[in-house]
């Protein structure tokens, strides 16, 4: 297939999957304004970004059985087709629960359309060139969920929250039109079966563990909505690792693991993406209900990082092509890590000014490992298995993300229960200071990273 009708399909494919990105954080700084509409605490109003979240997850290791059974240009038709009906569903819901379920209609979609894009890109980029090629990947993967705040910020201030889904809409018509009219057909090459009982354990215990840590600012942590979820979630989670182990066509190739460097990015980029998420609540809950600013001067705090996240994105992908992998995490570890300080150390008479700054430091951190991350675990794998490992990859991060978020939710409450303030900085330093733990645990790791170019 030639370069131009692959470089065409990336473009359109990037296009679609940024707004599907986009969703993921795009509610973030509207949470305070749902809280206050239909009346509900913290701990539930998170379920619009995890409900996101955690379905878009399970979604991704379905991803490496369709990719392997249909052709990439349905596929991404079919799910750009269910994330626009989850748009239009969530801009006519009346009620909460409503909301809830139309974000996870739109995570079914997103959930798809991010590995068919990795696949793409893993599968055709020349060698020496794979990392240019997920930099452009990256303006979606690491600029959509920075960009989300931003945008929403501005909105909020002049419109009702339903435009956050109606600015959606006409851009995912756009990606299905495309899609239809200039979209290759690449065919599949295989006829695998589908594991649904293991789809069925590990949603079960997904959904049961993030349950169990959405609840631990609300109940005792002996209590059944705290650790008995915990418990039950575990062992369906031990249960799927076993199905998965002893079962002909499993739902998740667990051999990916066996590849060191592969399990060692994995893991790294779980435990960055766990601290970039959670600050993307952190940030507007500090703004607005601490400083008690507006949601457009939550905007502006996470403009400037989102703006040098898309301009560094393919910038850092090429690094990548140039320099050690080593060295490009270690550095931006240590920015990210600068920044995060900085972020502990605010209190409750701090100025915007600060707040964008180190919110800035850390993206450009950020910026500067999550695509040579993402680079360094899959293309150095055989290709056979990159659909795997895809889906792997992308259902970790996302899995980080949901969990990540909760576990910081769940430190800001507790403070803040402890104190006898919700509105209280205090709960937000813990916050930030969790996510420090994450990035320095992060650094230690990042030192068994090395440098290969797969030929």
């Amino acid at each position: 297939m030639s370069d131009q009708r692959i470089r065409r399909a990336l473009i359109i494919m990037v296009f679609g999957t940024f707004f599907g990105i986009l969703c993921s954080t795009l509610m973030n700084i509207a949470l305070p304004t749902f809280m206050d509409v239909f009346h509900i605490s913290e701990a539930h109003v998170q379920w619009v970004t995890n409900g996101y979240m955690l379905v878009n997850a399970l979604m991704i290791p379905v991803s490496s059985y369709l990719i392997k059974r249909f052709s990439f240009k349905w596929l991404f038709i079919f799910f750009t087709g269910i994330f626009l009906c989850g748009t239009l569903i969530g801009g006519l819901a009346n009620s909460f629960n409503l909301l809830v379920i139309a974000r996870m209609i739109q995570a079914i979609g997103a959930g798809m359309m991010m590995p068919l894009v990795n696949v793409l890109a893993i599968r055709y980029a020349l060698p020496g060139k794979k990392g240019r090629i997920m930099g452009i990947i990256g303006l979606a993967f690491n600029c959509a969920p920075i960009l989300g705040p931003a945008v929403s910020g501005f909105m909020l201030d002049y419109l009702s929250w339903r435009y956050l889904f109606i600015l959606i809409i006409p851009f995912a018509v756009i990606t299905l039109l495309l899609s239809l009219w200039m979209l290759p057909y690449i065919p599949h090459n295989e006829f695998p079966q589908f594991n649904g009982l293991g789809f069925t354990v590990i949603t079960l215990g997904l959904w049961s563990l993030l349950m169990g840590l959405s609840n631990v600012s609300n109940y005792p942590l002996l209590s059944f909505n705290v650790g008995g979820m915990a418990i039950i979630g575990l062992v369906f989670i031990v249960i799927f690792y076993l199905n998965q182990r002893r079962s002909t066509h499993p739902l998740i190739n667990l051999s990916v693991f066996e590849h060191r460097q592969f399990l060692l990015a994995t893991v790294i980029n779980m435990l960055i993406t766990a601290t970039m998420y959670g600050n993307a609540i952190l940030i507007p809950l500090l703004v607005q209900i601490v400083l008690e600013e507006s949601t457009v001067i939550s905007a502006i705090a996470v403009l400037p990082g989102a703006i040098l996240t898309g301009l560094l994105s393919t910038t850092s992908g090429r690094f990548y092509d140039r320099y050690p992998i080593q060295w490009l995490v270690g550095a931006g570890l240590l920015i990210d890590i600068i920044g995060t300080t900085g972020q502990a150390m605010i209190g409750a008479r701090s100025s915007v000014v600060i707040i964008t700054v180190f919110q800035t430091v850390r993206q450009f951190g950020l910026v500067t490992m999550l695509i040579p991350l993402q680079t360094q675990a899959l293309s150095l794998l055989p290709n056979e298995i990159v659909p795997d490992a895809v889906a792997c990859f992308n259902t970790l991060r996302q899995i980080s993300a949901a969990f990540g978020t909760a576990l910081i939710v769940s430190v800001v409450g507790i403070v803040n229960h402890l104190i006898h303030n919700s509105t209280s900085h205090l709960g937000i330093q813990s916050g930030f200071a969790f996510c420090l733990v994450l990035l320095l645990i992060s650094l230690i790791l990042s030192r068994k990273l090395y440098h290969q170019i797969k030929s």
